[in-house]
């Protein structure tokens, strides 16, 4: 018999009770900070906001309105319903929610990794904007069993996740030396030297064609969301900026939009095989291979040949991943933003056509060993993740007793298992 066994045995043979979140923690947001307040208050004290990066942290300030154990949560946009668990002096801005615990009842990390499980499936999408707003997250029920039985699975869950994350870090290592390896080849393949007054790329003559002479260039656009019939129950995917990650591929969908929103916006229908390109902020320049059709927004390039006898379009995708550097020498500071003239002005060199597709056959692979999510060592790195997952579910299941307001521990692992 495990200890957590031993502890249910013990302390609640009959069941548990849950509760929801008002009753056993105080609900509160942040507030409104700009830019401006940021970078005239620099400090050491963090402040997070809405993006899941970095923590979720946006800035350091010198003052701070939390001092402690809480819970916060992403209220709006793409990460809404994404959960941490902070316990030291910070400040969240205007689209975070707070959970402060009032009741003896609950230890807030446990409380977290049930959340980290449930919250989510809260979440809002209406209007093409998810949000999990406070009122919905006071009705939210979590199980209490004591908390000697708490502390057990927070010790258990706090070790896995220290074990997982030593091995995602030998693993990521790893992984970005694969990248820099991938990199190295791609730009070996793709550069041309001059010889003899020609440019030869692998031995092969090349031409020097700006992107604009062999390609239709158009960005996208955003249908107002104002208008509810623009995006709900919608089936065209749409695009954000975010799904250019440097990948032969698109992982996830951004949002969907109909055919009124289509015909009544600026969004274009890109083809299958388009290569897309970030125009702004922290993705600018990244780029994206469509397998499948969809619409973009307004900060996404779409970039198809005008002539795919001429030009293959994979081909195409790995010649503007090799110009990330040129977009991000665009800028100084912090402001990032390319347009379709600078795009259309970019030089690619372009081999015969047989010569591409020898080179998108070898890159193919090397892109598919980084990468793709079946194969290789992201394969590996996202096992370790299910298998954490899986078992944190395990630790965390509960079924519910036919008396209102109890649950029972559902098959609780061995943690010696």
């Amino acid at each position: 018999m495990s200890k957590i066994d031993e502890l249910i045995a013990k302390y609640c043979p009959n069941g548990v009770e849950y509760k929801e979140l008002k009753d056993i923690f105080k609900i509160s947001r942040g507030r409104v900070m700009s830019k401006e307040y940021l970078s005239q208050n620099k400090g050491e004290y963090p402040v997070y906001s809405s993006q899941t990066a970095n923590n979720g942290q946006i800035g350091k300030i010198s003052t701070y309105d939390y001092d402690g154990e809480y819970l916060t949560w992403t209220t709006d946009g793409a990460n809404a319903g994404t959960i941490f668990y902070r316990n030291e002096k910070f400040s969240i801005t205007n689209v975070c929610g707070l959970l402060k615990a009032i009741s003896f009842e609950i230890l807030p990390k446990f409380a977290y990794y049930v959340l980290c499980i449930s919250m989510k499936s809260f979440v809002s999408s209406g209007m093409g904007n998810p949000k999990l707003m406070s009122n919905i997250v006071a009705k939210i029920q979590i199980p209490l069993p004591p908390l000697p039985v708490q502390q057990e699975i927070v010790n258990i869950l706090d070790k896995f996740t220290e074990l997982e994350t030593e091995l995602e870090t030998e693993l990521e290592a790893e992984l970005k030396a694969r990248r820099k390896q991938y990199e190295y080849y791609r730009n070996q393949l793709l550069t041309p030297v001059e010889v003899d007054g020609k440019w030869l790329m692998n031995g092969v003559e090349v031409e020097w064609k700006t992107l604009g002479e062999v390609c239709n260039i158009q960005s996208g656009g955003t249908p107002s969301k104002n208008k509810a019939e623009y995006w709900n129950g919608g089936t065209i995917k749409w695009l954000g900026s975010t799904v250019c990650k440097n990948k032969k591929g698109v992982e996830e969908i951004t949002d969907f939009i109909t055919e009124e929103g289509l015909r009544n916006s600026s969004a274009k229908m890109f083809k299958k095989g388009t290569t897309l390109i970030a125009l702004v902020g922290a993705t600018i320049g990244k780029v994206a291979y469509l397998p499948f059709e969809a619409c973009t927004n307004q900060n996404v390039a779409g970039l198809y040949p005008l002539d795919n006898n001429k030009l293959n379009t994979s081909y195409l995708f790995y010649s503007c991943n090799a110009l990330y550097k040129t977009f991000t020498d665009l800028s100084q500071d912090k402001l990032k933003m390319a347009n379709l003239s600078f795009v259309r002005g970019l030089k690619i060199p372009i081999p015969p056509i047989s010569e591409q597709e020898r080179i998108v056959e070898i890159l193919d692979k090397f892109d598919s060993l980084v990468n793709d999510i079946s194969i290789g060592l992201p394969a590996e790195i996202e096992a370790r993740r299910k298998q954490y997952e899986y078992y944190r579910s395990k630790l965390l299941s509960f079924k519910p007793e036919m008396s209102d307001k109890r649950l029972v521990f559902n098959e609780i692992i061995n943690p010696n298992h």
